[in-house]
């Protein structure tokens, strides 16, 4: 590489998965609390999500229409 070139993303993305391939083995422990903890994560992660397309629930709904029409539950001002 020349002065002031950036690296290419490929030789960036292989650099990075030749670190992950020759890192070493840790031996780490894992208490039983963890698995809760992990378990309370994926719970909040769908929860939010759910919430999220709960509260959207009205404009996904009108993207996926076909037909182009207003939702009838939604309130147009008078005219």
């Amino acid at each position: 590489m020349s002065k002031g070139q950036h690296p290419s993303p490929l030789f960036l993305f292989s650099l990075v998965l030749l670190l992950l391939l020759v890192s070493p083995g840790a031996f780490a422990y894992l208490d039983p609390s963890t698995g809760s903890m992990v378990v309370s994560a994926i719970v909040g992660i769908i929860a939010s999500i759910a919430l999220a397309l709960k509260t959207y629930w009205y404009r996904i709904k009108a993207f996926f229409r076909r037909d182009g029409k207003q939702d009838s539950s939604v309130q147009q001002p008078p005219e």
